[in-house]
């Protein structure tokens, strides 16, 4: 007689062989939805950007990372959208080979579901259309929202690497094309995942070369804050004019055949207010002189007169033409000094010359008191 509730050799053979199938089953699903889901999320995605406002854009394929939880968008492509241009011939405002969105897990430890974000060689192209339209169109969206919908999970961490940014004129005369390559950006903390008592948790740090020139951007803010709360400060370092001649000449109608050019500042900002400088500093300028077989008079008087001013302006001993321009007060409402900035330019000539370096002068603790 069997004991009861035992399995007989034949039961627990047919057991089995139903476990199996259910494994294969569950196995062959899985496949299947790995295999589906990259196409799910591809059309998902172009949705997102077929939404946004004034821009289009599409992606060409999308690769999956499930054991990081992470997914990798291949080939974006994002076109602000001209008056009378077509889809086909308009330069795109962002465009990346590869743009990586993950969970931060090391933010796990601490409690936090955030992610992170990796840009490879993006581009970003501002376009000047005031000779179409009369106002230059403010190439910026809501990008904060894009992301939101490609990984609705609060973004801690970023990078750039290998970046461009580009200002491009098609209209004017000779085209414009300036950029910044090289650009190298790291955020972090921005969603105060380390929960410090700072003012200003999170850090940016950006990095770029322009025309055999530096340029180094240092930012310390609250991402979170209401208002914007940052301190930063930025220098451009020996940019060669020489190699911005067209924009010289379609924008100043001069060129110059010696010259660097060095921009510092720095910035404040809390509780709705700002304070911060802009310091251009302009070393060794020599503007070229037109002759009769290369201009017309009035091309010759106007050269003629910038390196006139040029030479006037500039301390001797340094060799530098510069300035200092002070700016303070609410976003809504800046204050910006005009005389103060002349002033400044006949100091550096005639008095004291400016230093070519950042003043550490700004910071978050000074924003609300007035010079």
């Amino acid at each position: 007689m069997k004991a009861p509730g035992k399995l007989t050799p034949d039961k627990k053979k047919s057991r089995g062989k139903k476990a199996g199938k259910i494994s294969i089953a569950i196995i062959l699903v899985l496949v299947v939805i790995r295999l589906i889901l990259p196409t799910v999320v591809l059309r998902y995605v172009n949705k997102s950007l077929s939404e946004l406002d004034e821009y289009y854009g599409h992606v060409e394929d999308i690769d999956l990372h499930l054991y990081r939880g992470a997914y990798e968008i291949k080939e974006i492509k994002i076109v602000k959208i001209q008056k009378q241009a077509s889809k086909n011939d308009t330069i795109p405002f962002f465009s990346s080979p590869s743009v990586d969105l993950s969970i931060e897990w090391k933010s796990l430890f601490k409690g936090r579901i955030v992610s992170e974000i990796y840009f490879t060689k993006p581009v970003i192209n501002f376009l000047n259309t005031t000779h179409r339209d009369k106002n230059l169109s403010n190439d910026t969206a809501d990008f904060r929202k894009l992301i939101n919908n490609l990984i609705p999970i609060t973004v801690n961490h970023f990078e750039v690497i290998g970046g461009e940014i580009h200002y491009i004129d098609p209209y004017s005369s000779p085209k414009i094309d300036i950029f910044m390559d090289s650009i190298r950006v790291e955020a972090n903390n921005l969603s105060n995942v380390n929960k410090t008592k700072n003012i200003l948790p999170a850090t940016i740090v950006a990095t770029g070369a322009i025309y055999d020139g530096t340029f180094d951007l240092n930012i310390d803010l609250d991402a979170l804050a209401k208002n914007p709360t940052f301190d930063l400060n930025a220098q451009l370092k020996r940019l060669n004019l020489v190699k911005i001649n067209d924009m010289l000449q379609a924008y100043g109608n001069f060129d110059v055949k010696k010259g660097t050019c060095e921009l510092y500042t720095e910035f404040a900002a809390r509780d709705g207010q700002f304070k911060g400088y802009v310091k251009p500093i302009i070393k060794d300028l020599d503007v070229v002189q037109w002759n009769k077989e290369e201009g017309n008079l009035l091309q010759i008087a106007w050269e003629t007169l910038v390196g006139t001013i040029a030479e006037v302006f500039q301390n001797q001993n340094k060799e530098q033409l510069a300035t200092k321009l002070n700016i303070q007060g609410k976003f809504n409402q800046p204050d910006i000094s005009v005389w103060e900035a002349i002033i400044n330019v006949l100091r550096n000539a005639f008095w004291q010359a400016l230093k070519p370096s950042l003043e550490n002068s700004i910071n978050i603790s000074n924003v609300n008191k007035k010079e």
